[in-house]
């Protein structure tokens, strides 16, 4: 694996931090806050992974979605609570404290758009 800095996706990184952020302080109901939210934040997590790993990665979006999930699943079974974090606001953010199976669809939504845009970056399917 070849390790550095792509500072591409290190930008894409930090200007979806910003509208995440935003989205969070400012959105106080509707699709933008409660399902947008949810596709960003997949497209996030890939941006900061090739942030730094410099090789292709077919199998990134199915990491990133397999990985949002189970933050969901840890959100319907407290993992916060359970793992005695409750009471840090940021571990509550970050992790989040409320289950809701429509945020795996808006995972897999975000999911289906970075796989079609490594299909067309490429040109091949996984």
């Amino acid at each position: 694996m070849k390790l550095g800095i792509n500072r591409g996706y290190l930008c894409a990184f930090l200007a979806l931090s910003v509208m995440i952020v935003l989205i969070a302080v400012f959105g106080t109901s509707g699709f933008i806050r409660y399902h947008f939210g949810d596709i960003l934040i997949v497209i996030l997590i890939y941006c900061f992974v090739k942030s730094f790993v410099r090789n292709r990665m077919k199998w990134l979006p199915f990491a990133v979605f397999t990985f949002s999930v189970l933050v969901e699943i840890g959100q319907y079974f407290d993992m916060v609570e359970r793992l005695g974090l409750a009471d840090i606001a940021i571990a509550r953010i970050a992790i989040g404290m409320t289950f809701d199976p429509w945020d795996i669809l808006m995972y897999f939504i975000g999911c289906v758009m970075l796989y079609m845009y490594e299909f067309f970056k490429y040109r091949d399917f996984i």
